[in-house]
């Protein structure tokens, strides 16, 4: 998909900070569809209302290293620079709002540098959180803490995973026979239960929190 060229008049004065999305533009993405592209311009902003999304970044081998994963309620796409590190795609069929950062500013003064410096925080203590994990965890107790915070995210006895197993792999720094083979130990000993490739249950909550060392 071509970059996306908001006009300033899709963004009414808001009196609130949620006007700021109430007078964004509504967008429907398919599943596998681009959002936006590795080094685009980044003056949008966009948030999640339906849907899952997936972040990443080509390196020039032609590797592929999963920045995160974003859900309904989730703002993403905001940088420190002027252009995307990341390319962003519709994991499943999504529908997105999208408000123009520069444009944003003369329409809610202070309300989107506060929404941008949200965000960032928050990206910052995501960034920390996925470094520790590839940096000191194990290809076991990597899959258990993923598994563990999809199920806090989906409450609910049954989880949904919208990503592959490669998306997994390439987000965990594992290989996808690694994640397999950790996926069936951990059905294996108990811990959770697999219903088809892209549902589980926990079993053993307690026993899956000691294995991935929380």
């Amino acid at each position: 998909m071509t970059p996306i060229d908001l006009p300033d008049s899709v963004l009414p004065v808001p009196t609130s900070a949620s006007d700021i999305w109430s007078g964004a533009l509504r967008m429907d993405f398919a599943d596998g569809e681009e959002i936006y592209g590795q080094d685009e311009a980044a003056d949008l902003i966009y948030l999640v209302v339906r849907g899952s999304i997936r972040t990443s970044h080509l390196l020039a081998d032609g590797r592929r290293q999963i920045g995160d994963f974003y859900y309904e309620g989730d703002v993403f796409g905001v940088e420190t620079g002027p252009a995307h590190r990341f390319s962003a795609e519709a994991l499943t069929t999504c529908e997105i709002l999208v408000v123009k950062r520069s444009g944003s500013v003369a329409f809610a003064p202070g309300r989107v540098e506060k929404l941008v410096w949200a965000a960032t925080t928050l990206e910052l203590g995501r960034a920390q959180a996925h470094m520790l994990l590839l940096g000191r965890a194990t290809a076991c107790e990597r899959v258990a803490r993923f598994l563990l915070d999809m199920a806090d995210r989906f409450r609910g006895d049954l989880v949904t995973l919208p990503m592959s197993r490669q998306d997994m792999a390439d987000y965990l720094g594992l290989t996808i026979e690694t994640i397999s083979r950790m996926l069936g130990r951990l059905q294996a000993d108990g811990l959770v239960e697999f219903v088809g490739c892209r549902h589980f249950r926990i079993r053993r909550r307690t026993d899956l929190a000691r294995l991935a060392s929380i």
